[in-house]
């Protein structure tokens, strides 16, 4: 039997502005710090590596808490917890403003990570729960344009106040609209029935715990294993051992436990599953190409941190183009076409990339991040609708949650396995171009004399053969670098080709209400 919908007292839009305004917060700090680590790393006297953990803080503390949004919400009811997270989140920001040593802001960070990362899976379930399917794509494509926008704009707003103020102020921002988002959210917001606070609720510690060890082992083994070389690391071992047995025990209890910290029956509805999948491999493509064009740009084209946080806006206006397209022709095009259109762009954007090189223009970068953003808009949230479409609204509290968990996991993999195949790659271009610098290749030794001979004037002949040496090198450094980028991009466009088949497999006929 179809359930009875659930109609707010107060009118709907205005319970997205709370939401919209709390999750555009958490995704603002996912990488608002990106580009103050070297000025944090120099107000606390510690290394870059060191101040990584202010990142990594956050990203730990918020993945481990998004599983459990189903359980609190049951506890405290959802709307107490949704503004008890804003409350928490905005708290630790002025905490965070104000740290003076690495512990206080890595302790500020867990806690603004504890606060921050229910917001977004609350949102997407209350969403979901409001507009009816026919009504959807407008608040999805709001909600997508937070989601989306927010990472884009962080290095930019960061940058700019880092420069022009400190770096305290990427923190201090966020507490007014904090404040702002809980008084909005306790005059608006109330519970459905089915997400009002329930009796005799009780915690699976042995699952939180296992799931805890296994997210927390993940995400630190993601972020530093590149760094420590990988297996080539004892503690990469061990971590990785101990990631797989506490992920096996976490789901061995979850289908065991009378009263699981997640229902992961939601993983046996086809679509659900297969939309899962897509978001994962999206988010790891996107956050991929998010880290490497700053960094290309950065360490290969000698752009500053707020130029290469520039150079992503053309990302934003390709991403507001796809939630007009997705806005206009959602209820017009089956949403599998646009999924399958988003994905498309997102390989194009990958292949285009491909072709970058030491004296390309603005305009080379620009573009492919516009089909980047266009194609984020288009394969992302129509896929959210899609996947949660067979689902009860009583499941989709426990099924946001277990579906940005993915993503966020996506996202870290992602990330840390591009990172890592920038160091492989140019290892293995370099190995396959110094082979070229020998005394049989006549264009290496013209390059060669020539450049002896400019640096004659400086020096004596030995050394002005060494200095041409150095510098051809140099060279060959850089190429090498390079064609590791554009193997990455290669990968990444692959990535995106490579799953289009599985969206024909989702289900999109039209279902009765919460059936």
């Amino acid at each position: 039997m179809a359930e009875i919908r659930w109609i707010p007292k107060h009118n709907r839009w205005f319970l997205l502005v709370p939401l919209m305004l709390g999750s555009f917060l958490f995704m603002l700090n996912e990488t608002i710090a990106n580009v103050a680590l070297p000025y944090m790393a120099g107000s606390f006297s510690i290394s870059h590596e060191e101040s990584i953990w202010i990142l990594t803080s956050y990203l730990v503390s918020s993945s481990i808490l998004i599983s459990c949004v189903d359980f609190f919400s049951k506890l405290i009811g959802r709307k107490n917890f949704l503004i008890l997270c804003i409350l928490i989140f905005t708290l630790a920001s002025f905490l965070c403003g104000i740290s003076h040593s690495l512990s206080m802001i890595v302790i500020s960070r867990i806690l603004q990570g504890i606060g921050g990362g229910p917001i977004l899976p609350i949102t997407q379930a209350i969403i979901l729960e409001l507009f009816e399917e026919h009504e959807r794509p407008v608040p999805i494509a709001m909600f997508g344009l937070v989601v989306v926008l927010a990472p884009i704009l962080g290095p930019v707003i960061g940058g700019w106040l880092t420069l022009n103020w400190s770096w305290s102020w990427i923190f201090y921002i966020n507490i007014p609209f904090g404040l702002m988002a809980c008084f909005l959210g306790n005059k608006f917001l109330e519970d459905p029935p089915y997400a009002k606070k329930e009796k005799g609720v009780k915690l699976d510690i042995l699952g939180f715990c296992f799931l805890a060890l296994f997210i927390g082992t993940l995400q630190i083994t993601l972020d530093k294993g590149n760094n420590a070389d990988w297996f080539g690391s004892t503690w990469v071992c061990w971590f990785v051992f101990i990631c797989s047995v506490s992920f096996v025990a976490f789901i061995i209890r979850e289908l065991k436990a009378k009263e699981p910290l997640c229902n992961l029956e939601v993983f046996l509805n086809k679509n659900f599953i297969i939309g899962s999948f897509v978001q994962f491999v999206v988010y790891g493509v996107l956050l991929a190409s998010m880290a490497l064009l700053p960094q290309f740009l950065q360490a290969l084209m000698g752009y500053d941190s707020l130029l290469s946080g520039l150079a992503m806006m053309p990302r934003g206006l390709g991403a507001t183009l796809g939630l007009v397209i997705y806005g206009a022709f959602s209820e017009k095009i089956d949403d599998r076409f646009l999924v399958i259109l988003g994905l498309t762009f997102l390989g194009l954007a990958g292949l285009d990339l491909i072709h970058i090189n030491l004296s390309i223009s603005s305009m080379s970068i620009a573009i492919p991040n516009f089909l980047y953003g266009a194609g984020m808009s288009l394969s992302l949230i129509p896929i959210i609708t899609l996947s949660c479409k067979t689902l009860n609204n009583n499941q989709m509290t426990n099924a946001s949650g277990l579906q940005s968990l993915l993503r966020n996991i996506g996202g870290a993999m992602g990330t840390s396995v591009s990172a890592t195949a920038i160091s492989r790659f140019s290892q293995v271009h370099q190995n396959y171009l110094v082979e070229n610098l020998n005394g049989f290749n006549e264009i290496y030794l013209l390059k060669l004399q020539g450049l002896s001979q400019t640096f004659s004037a400086l020096a004596d002949g030995a050394t002005s053969y060494q200095m041409a040496n150095s510098m051809l090198y140099n060279f060959l450094i850089q190429q090498s670098t390079l064609k590791a980028f554009v193997s990455v991009f290669e990968v990444c466009a692959v990535c995106s080709f490579i799953i289009i088949p599985l969206i024909l497999f989702i289900d999109n006929k039209k279902t009765d209400e919460g059936a």
